[in-house]
Order: C-alpha cells, then structure tokens, then sequence
C-alpha cells in the first residue's frame, strides 16, 4: 500500500492514487492501463483538501493525510466533481475530520445529499467566490457539464495553480512519474485524447467556454483529478483540449467495418490499399467486433477521414457496428469526410441505415456509396477504390 505523498511546493502535497485493478471506467471504457485518482492536500494557516479518491483506495488515502497533517486539524474539504470516483471517500474524510467544513455550490449540495446523505458544515460558493485560507487564497470557476453540471475548478493565486477536476486530465496510470516533464508523453498523448473523447468530448462546446473563462489566469501549474500534473508546460493540455473541442483533426482516416464472414473486410482493404496509393499516410483499420469503440473513438477524434462499412444482419446494420454508430451520435463527433460501404446476403438494410447516417450527420458526405450481395467482386472492388479516392482528393483539398 503506497502511502507516500508528493510535494509539489512545501506547502502543496499531491496525494493521489492508482487504481490498475479496475477493468472498465465508468463500467464501459477499457482502463488496459489503469487510472490515477488525484487529490492535493494544502497546508498552512488552514489546512485544505481538494477532492478524494474511489473508496475502493480510501485506506491509503487516508494514511497520506494523516501523515501529512499527524495532529493538525483538517478545515476545509472542496468538492470541485461529485462523481463517485472523486467523491466516493467524503463520509471517510468526514468520519476522520468530523468538523471539517465542505466547500462546493448549490448543485454540489444536492448530490451530496443525494449520493451520501451528508447535509450540513456546508459552504455555498458561487461563480467567482475566493475561500480566505490566510497565507494563501482560492478563488473559484463554475465550468458546468465539463463534464457534470456541479463541475467546477479553482485557482491558488500564490503558487498560480489551477485544481481543474476533470478537465485537462487522462487515462492511465501514473507509474511512479506524476508531473509532466517526468512522464513518456508518446505514451500518455493517446490515452489523454482517449480520456477526453470517451469522457468529455460529447461536451465540446462547454469546454470551450471554459478555457475562455480561464484564459485571463496566470496559470503556473494544472492540477487535474486524472494523469500527469502539468507543472512544465500547463499551456500544452490547454492547446490539446483547444484543439480536441474545436473538432480540428490530422489528415488521416478510420476504416471501421462489421463482417460476418470476411466480404466485408476484403472490401475495407481494397480502400486502404487505395488509400495509400493517393498518398494518405495514416490509416487505421478496425474490425469493430475485435477493438472496444473507446479505441476506436479515439481515432476517430484524431483523423478527418471515417469510412464506415457493414454487413447486413436481420435486415439492419451489423449490431456491433449499431453500437459504434450510436456512441459517435452520443459523443456529437464532428467535422468529418464520411464515406460507407457494406455487404448482403438475401436482404440488405446495412448500407441504406449508414447512409442514412450518412446524410443527417453534418458530414462532408461521400455519395459513391458500395453494396455487394454476397462476395465483392473485382468491379465491386473497383468501386470501393472510388471510394478511398473521393476520400483522399476531399482530404488534399481540406488542407
């Protein structure tokens, strides 16, 4: 049981811990890497905790509190995210601490109660507030729906470090690095963007209206409640999650097909094939029967090009391909060049269904659209060629 904490100035501790045993964030994306739940502890005139951690690592928790603090007293406990991987140990903390004072806003309180029954020793603060800590102060930021609508941040002006809970943090776990300049970012860039395109990413819009509210801060450091601590270079995850929430994507595409019996796929390498030969560079190809869509959906996040193809199964799409067609609805995916194709055997439904897709999804539409009953043949193949070479001539002229 790890039970070290990290100072990250004297008097601010990083406290966090690792979780590698859970298999599935949120009981539906993969952690094949686990995840850190990161909570801080300020220290000084009053003593200051900012989040906990999934009661499934409470024990630990705990100690590296009491290590820190031994006989001092706890004064406040900020709540910036009630979701139960952060909040789950409140009634430990509040068991241990029992005159510790709760800091969130209205919406905290509600789900306070709702989720623990813990009413009372409550501070309401609003858009704006600052918490007088003595020796040190924080001021706070609603950021609603990035990504629940409680969610907010705060900003320590003496060592210029923004708490941003959710926001600007990642999948993985922290394997002994914790800050930035300690980690293999090659490692930690696509876990970050899979985070924020399985978790946040549905609420684009409102994070952009977030890193406009920040902008004017002095921000030294960032602080979030998942992966690395940003102390080196807290502009770079601000840039990326610009980047991420403004839809803006890499010349590339994501090939992702259903297939039954192989047909399906024989088509879906003929266009990539095809692909490589315009000159598209990056392309990723999924079977989406073998790759989780938390995969895959990272992809797609990251490349303009989505070529989506399925066989037909009981006159409709291929279900598991339903089920990736319904997560990019969910996730309000944007700004991509959309081309499909699909297979049959006695009836279709596949293609018709994505190209309905298709048509209402706000995509740059790619209109050859290819159905093979059966087996393609070599003139089916040919027309999927058409396929990767509308897609590649749309992506050379959106440069």
């Amino acid at each position: 049981m790890n039970t070290l904490s990290v100072k990250i100035h004297e008097d601010v501790h990083y406290i966090g811990v690792n979780d590698r045993e859970t298999h599935l964030f949120e009981n539906m994306w993969p952690l094949d890497n686990g995840i850190s739940y990161n909570s801080y502890l300020l220290t000084g005139e009053k003593n200051v905790l900012l989040d906990t951690v999934k009661i499934t690592k409470v024990d630990s928790f705990l100690v590296k509190i009491q290590n820190i603090l031994k006989d001092k007293p706890l004064d406040y406990l900020v709540i910036h995210h009630m979701e139960p991987d952060h909040s789950g140990s409140i009634k430990s903390v509040i068991d241990m601490y029992p005159d510790v004072k709760l800091v969130g806003n209205k919406k905290t309180q509600d789900f306070l109660e709702a989720f623990y029954g813990v009413t009372g020793n409550f501070i309401e603060i609003k858009e704006g507030d600052t918490l007088d800590l003595g020796d040190k102060k924080l001021t706070f930021y609603m950021t609603p729906m990035v990504h629940w609508p409680e969610s907010m941040v705060s900003y320590e002006s003496k060592h210029k470090i923004l708490f941003s809970q959710d926001a600007f943090g990642g999948f993985g776990a922290l394997d002994g690095p914790i800050f930035d300049d300690e980690i293999n970012w090659d490692f930690y860039e696509s876990e970050t963007r899979r985070y924020y395109s399985n978790i946040v990413g549905k609420h684009s819009k409102q994070v952009q209206v977030a890193i406009k509210k920040l902008s004017g801060l002095d921000i030294s450091m960032i602080c979030p409640v998942h992966g690395p601590v940003w102390r080196s270079k807290p502009e770079k995850i601000v840039s990326l999650y610009d980047k991420w929430s403004k839809f803006d994507t890499d010349e590339g595409v994501v090939i992702v097909y259903g297939t039954m019996y192989g047909n399906t796929s024989i088509m879906a390498e003929a266009i990539a094939r095809v692909l490589a030969e315009e000159g598209i560079k990056d392309v990723k190809m999924y079977d989406v029967s073998k790759t989780h869509n938390s995969h895959i959906i990272n992809e797609i996040w990251k490349y303009k090009g989505l070529i989506l193809g399925s066989c037909t199964y009981n006159n409709g799409l291929f279900p598991i391909m339903s089920n990736l067609v319904n997560v990019i609805k969910m996730n309000n995916i944007q700004n991509h060049i959309l081309g499909v194709f699909g297979s049959y055997s006695w009836s279709g439904g596949a293609v018709k269904t994505l190209k309905e897709f298709g048509e209402t999804c706000q995509y740059d539409f790619i209109e050859n659209v290819v159905e093979v009953k059966c087996s393609p043949a070599i003139d089916d193949l040919e027309k999927c060629a058409e396929i990767a070479k509308e897609m590649a001539k749309r992506l050379k002229e959106s440069r």
